[in-house]
């Protein structure tokens, strides 16, 4: 039939377990199954003394996850299928999401309804959804010390974050602006839920090609979220004397020292979602943020005195 792969959170027992009987499914469908933990896409963090620690983007893939794959299933939760679209963005391979964890902001289906997915999954009938990752890399000079996909959000913060920090920051071709603020956030649209929401972003839909500057607590009143294009080239300057810690996804990051540098584009890369019925954001967002829900206490009619 063609080669498939499971993609589990090895954390999680119902996850190992699910990701056994799914290889049994598939192997007696005529698949040839790949199965692998989200471990290499947990990218883990540099240290002052060893800043080097990124595996290039296209070596991240576990054994056999290549061109040829069809399709992959994520089992876990939210940091799982973060995890996984590092794992196989490089080679186009669609996701079918899981939530085996909590929120599932990110995940398509649930365990329970899995049986159902599969043969949907198996017969075709699905549509892929695009979504954005960022290409972050930390450069010194003209050395690439650490590079990462992002889906969600690159953070830039103080350690600890108890105090204000100074940021220069170009956006394509326009002159650099100072920001004061005890962190950043660059977010994709995906990344606008996450927690460039908490810290008082909008909300972006998936399909708006464009991305989101988030200071975090910021020292002035004038400086607010930005969106702008996703063809634009960020670059961010540290303009403080102590050393930062540059985060990505929530997961992984690196120092990030005041002769640093740090380089955001638009990735090649695309995390391509497989979706079971059509996308429908305001459905996500109401069933797990709790927008736009109905005042319960609204009154059917007015009785006037």
């Amino acid at each position: 039939m063609g080669k498939a792969g499971i993609i589990y959170n090895d954390m999680k027992p119902v996850a190992y377990r699910v990701a056994l009987e799914l290889q049994d499914k598939l192997t007696a469908a005529g698949w040839e199954v790949c199965m692998a933990t989200g471990i290499s896409g947990i990218l883990g963090y540099s240290r002052p003394d060893s800043p080097v620690c990124h595996t290039p983007l296209e070596k991240l893939a576990p054994p056999g996850f290549d061109e040829e794959m069809a399709f992959a299933i994520v089992l876990g939760g939210d940091g799982t299928v973060l995890s996984g679209f590092r794992q196989v963005a490089p080679y186009n391979i669609p996701l079918l999401t899981v939530n085996t964890g909590h929120m599932g902001f990110l995940t398509e289906t649930y365990v329970n309804q899995l049986p159902d997915a599969v043969d949907r999954l198996l017969a075709g009938e699905y549509d892929i959804e695009d979504r954005t990752m960022l290409l972050v890399q930390a450069l010194r000079g003209e050395r690439l010390w650490w590079e990462a996909l992002c889906l969600n959000e690159m953070v830039l913060h103080r350690e600890p974050l108890t105090c204000m920090c100074h940021f220069e920051v170009q956006i394509g071709h326009h002159a650099p602006v100072d920001i004061a603020a005890d962190g950043l956030i660059i977010s994709t649209p995906t990344g606008s839920t996450a927690y460039s929401l908490s810290a008082g972003g909008t909300v972006v839909t998936p399909g708006v090609p464009v991305l989101q500057l988030m200071p975090i607590c910021p020292h002035s009143l004038a400086s607010r979220a930005l969106v702008f294009a996703d063809t634009e080239e960020v670059m961010v300057f540290p303009a403080t004397p102590n050393q930062l810690v540059m985060v990505v996804d929530g997961n992984a990051g690196c120092y990030i020292l005041p002769e640093d540098r740090i380089r955001l584009v638009r990735s090649p890369y695309s995390a391509r979602f497989i979706r079971l019925q059509p996308p429908e954001f305001f459905r996500v967002l109401r069933e797990k943020l709790g927008w736009g829900l109905p005042h319960i206490a609204k009154p059917t009619s007015v009785e006037l005195p």
